[in-house]
């Protein structure tokens, strides 16, 4: 795989961990081709899937289609925490009827963190892999009884303290240290990682496997056994769409998958006074439990990465590139300020956004349909880094009809939902956002917000 001299500035400027990572681009499809799996996508998922059905079945011929390069889109623009969880768990576990099949999920989750971990041990990836744990930190009073609880749910559903565990805010400053920390919830399931390193790392082990990967190669359309590309069609029983946010692109794929972006800073590398006074030695993972969500972790080299809500934009466009000036970099400085007011004035070396995937009931999914030979998997809300692995090994079982205890979990299921025709979607997402503001504005100032408010916005979001 070769990176053309054209696109190595623009790629370097897309994010810090692009910045500071060597990537190649593998060349583009120039020719018809037949093999037995096809995927589209070649972010984690993509990567994941066929890894998996090489190492479950090395005579098959598997083969990557990418729009742009492996790990241009969130794959190599998240946060970097590999994290044993998933959105819209509590669905699962909330429900007597799907609670045991939920507790499953949830320890097949916790196990894929470490599956991760072996698999860059034995691959040689050199990702910056550092599994210190995570801490959802309580920054207001709300918070604290908010996470207390959660501990208290954690116990009830049969997980000990060697899953999750409520510090308080003596134990909580022991692995990082604010004066807005009142105690965490704190995981062990969780490594913190450099991303892009882990994409490109992925992309060299299934080449090693026989993976034929095709870069600047968009699939303009699926069809029953044929991915169809400008340089060619590839032939194929089985299709994998692994498009996460890009799904849209795809025709006959609209209103899937919601493109919503999540925006990221990260800072110059920070003096090792700074980080005694900040703490995070073992590299744990850092947030808190406000609705718009933050999240953080300590670089290899010793700088933060940090990132927050973004936002939609109109009709599901998905933005690539974004100006230092846009106001959601201020907040997020702000927000990290307050959590840290040491490194008030540090330089913001870096600024970047990317397009994570939401499905209509904010659940990520896996299936298949074999009479129309596609499968798929996505809408990890953010979450994708460990989950993609899960949803890879479930897709390999699935192609290969292996009866497994990952075919038998709940998240494998039917087609998403759509989500709604615009303007109808832009409102809502719009609305969920600005609520969603004003709630975590008040409780992160002490206040009590109020219940109608809060009900409102959780409807917003079950709808």
């Amino acid at each position: 795989m070769a990176l053309h001299d054209e696109t190595e500035k623009d790629a370097r400027s897309l994010s810090f961990w692009h910045a500071t990572a060597d990537y190649v681009s593998p060349p583009p499809l120039t020719s018809d081709v037949d093999v037995d799996v096809a995927i589209v996508g070649g972010g984690f998922t993509g990567l994941w899937t066929a890894y998996y059905l090489k190492s479950l079945d090395p005579s098959l011929s598997v083969a990557i289609v990418e729009a742009r390069f492996p790990g241009f889109g969130a794959s190599g623009r998240n946060g970097g925490w590999c994290l044993g969880e998933l959105a819209g768990m509590a669905t699962y576990l909330e429900d007597p009827a799907t609670r045991e099949p939920g507790v499953r999920l949830q320890r097949a989750l916790f196990e894929t963190v470490n599956e991760v971990g072996r698999v860059v041990g034995r691959e040689g990836i050199d990702c910056h892999w550092a599994k210190g744990g995570t801490l959802n930190l309580a920054t207001a009073p709300v918070h604290e009884r908010h996470l207390r609880a959660e501990a208290g749910r954690w116990a009830a559903l049969g997980f000990d303290e060697k899953d999750i565990r409520w510090l308080d805010a003596p134990e909580s400053n022991q692995h990082v240290r604010s004066p807005k920390n009142r105690g965490a919830l704190f995981s062990p399931h969780c490594a913190a990682v450099h991303p892009l390193r882990l994409v490109t790392g992925l992309a060299a082990a299934v080449e090693k496997q026989g993976v034929d990967l095709y870069g600047e190669t968009p699939a303009t359309g699926i069809e029953k056994g044929r991915v169809l590309t400008p340089g060619g069609v590839v032939r194929a029983p089985m299709v994998v769409r692994a498009t996460e946010a890009y799904t849209d692109s795809i025709p006959g794929r609209r209103r899937e998958i919601l493109p919503f972006h999540s925006m990221m800073i990260a800072t110059e590398p920070l003096s090792p006074e700074t980080w005694q006074e900040i703490g995070l030695a073992a590299r744990e993972t850092f947030g808190d439990p406000r609705r718009s969500v933050i999240y953080g972790q300590r670089t290899a080299d010793d700088r933060i990465a940090f990132g927050a809500r973004g936002g939609y934009f109109f009709g599901s466009r998905i933005r690539s590139r974004f100006s230092p000036d846009e106001r959601a970099f201020a907040q997020a400085r702000q927000s990290l300020e307050e959590l840290f007011p040491t490194i008030e004035g540090v330089e913001i070396s870096h600024c970047w956004g990317g397009a994570l995937g939401i499905t209509r009931d904010w659940r990520p999914g896996v299936g298949i349909d074999r009479g129309d030979g596609v499968a798929w998997a996505g809408g990890y809300v953010g979450e994708g880094v460990a989950a993609s692995n899960l949803a890879g090994r479930t897709l390999a079982d699935l192609i290969l009809e292996r009866q497994t205890p990952l075919t038998d979990l709940p998240w494998v299921g039917g087609a998403f939902e759509k989500w709604e025709f615009e303007p109808l979607r832009w409102i809502g997402v719009a609305a969920m956002n600005a609520i969603g503001d004003r709630l975590d504005q008040a409780e992160l100032a002490g206040r009590r917000p109020a219940r109608p408010m809060s009900a409102l916005y959780d409807w917003i979001v079950k709808k």
